[in-house]
């Protein structure tokens, strides 16, 4: 066991991974040794970033915690510590049912935990994080929090109220990422759309993106989950004007059926979910939109699903995801629409949807065969570099595989010739 020292464990989202990243940086300046999602744990402490959004997440956060506390049995670690959704959510119920863990923190408080060790927490604004992604590219949180209240989802229950951060302090993060060597950033919340909104009255989201992209060495900047109603139009110029300002949009819509949409309580229709996509597409030729879809939706009726299979058909998304429903306690679907599909009808339906979309992502990949991209260099593995273009976020979406003809840096920009496609990935040749 390391003496002052700290492992945390993140599981769940991105957003989860900031949070992380800012107390590693808060134990680092007290003093103390840090490790991120260490292959063995045998640090003194040990924080779990807990996830607590469906109940896969909520499982794998338990057997992550009971992980630790036999760690902590067998005298690996001293101390344990959770913190995240699932703490935020069940805190009570946790306490109870794990008492082998030394303290609970929800979704905002952890930064007390440095105080009660002891080591102080002066300055809560501080925003300083030490990165556990590679040092190209980070994650930007602009808000906490929802406001949408969409029928199946525990995340306004966990988290609360939609809070933007001030835009002034989110570009001084940026500036101070640029000064550390990110190139690349991923602006996250749980809803872009609504950024701004609670601060200064009106959706800023397009001035933040705008003044950002002003900041010099500021290459790539990447936007995750706008929502579909209430959607920010003006971001669309900006995404025109700036060349650093990636042709690419994450906005989950999750069905078509307008009686599931209304069920869900998504304020949107389905003619304006096309009228939508039809607009982003017309402002921004050659965007790239990332969408999550829902199938097994309490009600969803075969007809449904069949419409939801022919907006995959027409909508061609370059990049989709999609999901099972999973009723969460506490929602309103949960209190007014029985979980009625069986779980083998909603993997079908799943399964068919993804095959679906296999396909034309597919033909989205083919039509860049024989097309040059700027790529961002992640890595070297033995065969090949693996990079990815503007229109591909970290983890999520296809990688390019890069022929090694010849020696590149890794976390730099190259010009690449795309060679092969698959549904998944792209192959490609650096052009000389």
């Amino acid at each position: 066991m390391i003496k002052n020292s700290v492992d945390i464990i993140t599981l769940g989202c991105s957003k989860n991974l900031v949070d992380s990243e800012r107390l590693l940086h808060r134990f680092a300046e007290a003093g103390y040794k840090v490790r991120h999602d260490p292959e063995k744990v045998s640090s003194e402490y040990v924080v779990v970033n807990t996830c607590g959004f469906i109940g896969d997440a909520k499982e794998e956060s338990i057997e992550m915690i009971l992980q630790m506390v036999e760690a902590k049995k067998a005298r690996k670690i001293r101390r344990l510590y959770v913190m995240g959704c699932l703490s935020q959510r069940y805190r009570e119920e946790l306490e109870a049912e794990i008492p082998e863990v030394d303290k609970f923190y929800g979704k905002f408080d952890w930064t007390d935990l440095l105080t009660d060790l002891g080591a102080g927490n002066d300055d809560a604004k501080d925003f300083g994080r030490i990165l556990t992604t590679p040092p190209h590219y980070a994650y930007v949180k602009i808000a906490e929090g929802c406001n949408r209240f969409c029928s199946y989802c525990a995340i306004p229950l966990i988290t609360g109220r939609f809070v933007s951060y001030p835009m002034d302090e989110l570009l001084d993060e940026v500036r101070s990422l640029v000064a550390q060597g990110v190139k690349e950033f991923q602006i996250i919340a749980q809803d872009l759309s609504s950024y701004g909104l609670d601060l200064y009255g009106e959706l800023k989201l397009p001035e933040l993106i705008d003044r950002m992209a002003q900041i010099p060495g500021v290459k790539w900047i990447r936007l995750h989950y706008a929502y579909p109603s209430q959607f920010p139009y003006e971001i669309l110029p900006v995404m025109r004007r700036h060349a650093n300002v990636c042709n690419y949009l994450d906005i989950a819509l999750q069905h078509i059926s307008d009686h599931i949409l209304t069920d869900m309580r998504r304020h949107v229709t389905k003619q304006e979910t096309y009228e939508l996509l039809r607009r982003i597409r017309a402002e921004v030729p050659g965007i790239h939109i990332r969408t999550t879809l829902m199938v097994g939706y309490p009600g969803e009726t075969d007809e449904d699903f069949e419409e939801l299979k022919q907006f995959v058909r027409e909508a061609r998304f370059e990049r989709m995801g999609a999901f099972a429903y999973s009723e969460e306690e506490g929602t309103y679907a949960a209190k007014h629409f029985p979980d009625s599909i069986p779980e083998e009808v909603k993997q079908a339906r799943l399964d068919e949807l993804m095959a679906l979309q296999e396909e034309v992502a597919l033909e989205s990949n083919r039509a860049k065969v024989g097309q040059e991209f700027e790529v961002m260099v992640d890595r070297e593995e033995d065969d090949y570099y693996v990079g990815r273009t503007e229109y591909d976020s970290p983890e999520v979406d296809p990688e390019v595989l890069i022929a090694k003809t010849h020696s590149l840096p890794v976390g730099e920009f190259c010009r690449v010739k795309i060679v092969e496609a698959m549904p998944f990935e792209l192959m490609a040749e650096p052009v000389e």
